[in-house]
């Protein structure tokens, strides 16, 4: 399942800094504060504090969004009584901060404890905007921290809702020790094997954003959620810049590779407890069986057809593409999204998803999105994946389709052969068992930093090689229209690259190959795969890097004298 629950932007003025704080008002009826609607308050409550004119999103107390996502009766909370100190003598601070605790009916700006989430046990942290605007300092830190403690021990996985203006000024530096306390904490939680998701609510700004907030193995946001280091108000006045619409939203943040995805209030326990339940599932062997579909296609076709012809075919448009190979094998898909660093590639789709009971990490070359041609955020974006997939032990499937890796300015400032070259470098290593299966045109470098697989499976049809017949012919002979010798030369068919071990596995095709009969493909191709995960599964990770090592060294026709003499 995607997670692209993106919010639809009902009213410019949402998505601008200049919007009052998005509270619920007190009393029976009152006005939306972001679009000045009439709105039933109780109503409002009990719709996850959303409005229902706008759809604009209220902030939800602590105590109120654990009982939205906590299993009834399962939260059991943690350090209720933890309170910081005035560490610099503040002048009427603990004051404020008695205020504040009579009129929240909290101790301090975050609730932690442990619930089960759609069964599922997890250690969860929710910060209170009332509370001082959810800001940062001692006591926040320590119980964040001890919250991160407690799951490391306990095996658990960790949810923290983040919800904060940044540091508590009132407590100076002591407030900006808990930045690198409670992110050491995720370390260690993190160095264990253990989950971390973050839900970034509105606001996430300042030292907790630049901390816990964006440490998480899978980021959510909640739609429309401001979220950034400096706030827009600061950025404004220290810049002069005037800001664009939608700055600093949820929605920026995807675009630009910072949030995995953007949920719906009311999808967001359903989200989390299937997150919950695929890593749990992590190594335990799935139930035998498969789905229903038509007849297998098993008959190997014969080579009839030319080089050339296969090339056509590997680039016909009406060529399922490879989102329909991740919705026909797997179930459970969530897209994750971005590099974490600039930006989300389309043309790269990615996440995590069960096969036959199994999770497993699902990254595909779409052939829709600027001809599978990745960027380096693309390839970024994968080998993120990778490393997530190879710290939950989770198997790497990847689905090639690419003429080759974008160019341009672009694609060259931001590094496009560093981001090939550290895909290869990584995957060499991965200690998870990596299958990559060519289903159309697998072109150069860029299908390659995808394809360091312990085995390479291709389609009847599809073709690899190291780059397009056309830029073969065009650097070998000057002239690109004897691209049809050239495919001919190349030894790019799927029968010559088996022949030549450079693949294990070739897969027939119907004739006429659409969506509507990739079934044929697929069913014979999820027999395999439930093969392919039985044996490598079984090897420990050093055993797997040691056989990628091994194919790839023995791959190639260079003989030493004493190998040339063994075989006369």
């Amino acid at each position: 399942m995607n997670l692209d629950h993106v919010f639809k932007k009902t009213k410019k003025r949402i998505f601008s800094g200049s919007v009052r704080k998005p509270e619920v008002p007190e009393g029976l009826l009152a006005r939306c504060n972001m679009c000045g609607g009439a709105i039933v308050v109780e109503d409002v409550k009990n719709h996850y504090y959303i409005c229902p004119r706008c759809r604009g999103y209220f902030r939800v107390p602590a105590w109120e969004r654990v009982g939205q996502v906590a299993d009834e009766g399962s939260f059991e909370e943690w350090d209720r009584e933890l309170t910081g100190s005035n560490p610099l003598d503040y002048e009427g601070y603990e004051e404020k901060l008695a205020v504040t605790r009579l009129k929240t009916r909290l101790r301090e700006a975050v609730v932690t404890g442990t619930c089960r989430i759609g069964g599922e046990k997890a250690v969860v942290g929710v910060m209170d905007g009332r509370f001082l605007m959810a800001s940062m300092g001692e006591a926040v830190g320590e119980k964040i921290t001890r919250a991160a403690e407690r799951a490391t021990k306990e095996g658990l996985p960790l949810i923290l809702f983040t919800c904060s203006g940044g540091a508590r000024m009132q407590e100076g530096i002591f407030s900006l020790m808990q930045m690198a306390k409670t992110s050491a904490a995720i370390r260690r939680h993190s160095d264990a094997g253990l989950l971390y998701i973050t839900v970034l609510t509105d606001p996430t700004t300042g030292g907790v954003t630049a901390s816990f907030a964006m440490e998480g193995d899978i980021i959510l946001a909640e739609p429309g959620a401001l979220i950034g280091f400096a706030g827009p108000r600061v950025i404004e006045q220290t810049t002069g810049q005037k800001l664009p619409t939608g700055f600093q939203r949820a929605e920026f943040l995807l675009e630009h590779g910072f949030v995995d995805g953007i949920v719906e209030r009311s999808e967001l326990k359903r989200t989390l407890g299937d997150l919950l339940r695929l890593h749990r599932a992590q190594g335990e062997k799935a139930e035998a069986g498969s789905r229903d579909a038509g007849p297998r296609l098993t008959k190997q076709r014969g080579s009839s057809k030319t080089a050339w012809e296969r090339v056509q075919r590997s680039r016909d448009k009406k060529r399922p593409r490879g989102h329909a190979y991740v919705a026909a094998l797997f179930d459970d898909f969530y897209e994750f999204h971005g590099d974490r660093l600039f930006a989300d590639d389309p043309a790269v789709l990615g996440g995590i998803a069960s096969f036959r009971g199994r999770p497993v990490t699902v990254i595909s070359q779409e052939k829709d999105q600027n001809f599978g041609m990745c960027s380096p955020d693309g390839y970024r974006k994968s080998l993120r994946l990778m490393r997530q997939a190879e710290k939950f032990h989770r198997p790497v499937i990847c689905f090639v389709d690419t003429p080759g890796a974008a160019c341009g300015i672009d694609a060259e400032e931001r590094g496009q052969g560093e981001a090939i070259a550290r895909n290869i470098y990584e995957m060499s290593a991965l200690k998870v068992p990596v299958l990559t299966v060519i289903i159309g045109e697998g072109g150069s470098g860029g299908a390659l930093a995808l394809a360091v697989g312990n085995e390479v499976w291709m389609l009847e049809n599809s073709v690899y090689s190291i780059l397009s017949p056309e830029g073969f012919a065009s650097i070998l002979w000057k002239d690109s229209k004897r691209a049809k010798h050239a495919a001919e030369c190349m030894r790019l068919t799927a029968a010559d690259l088996k022949q030549a071990g450079i693949v294990e596995q070739v897969f027939s095709e119907p004739e006429s190959f659409t969506e509507e009969n990739l079934y044929q493909v697929t069913v014979p191709l999820e027999e395999k795969l439930e093969q392919f995960l039985e044996q490598y599964g079984q090897m420990s990770g050093r055993e797997l890097a040691d056989q990628r090592y091994d194919r790839f060294r023995h791959l190639g026709t260079i003989k030493s004298e004493t190998d040339r003499k063994r075989k006369l």
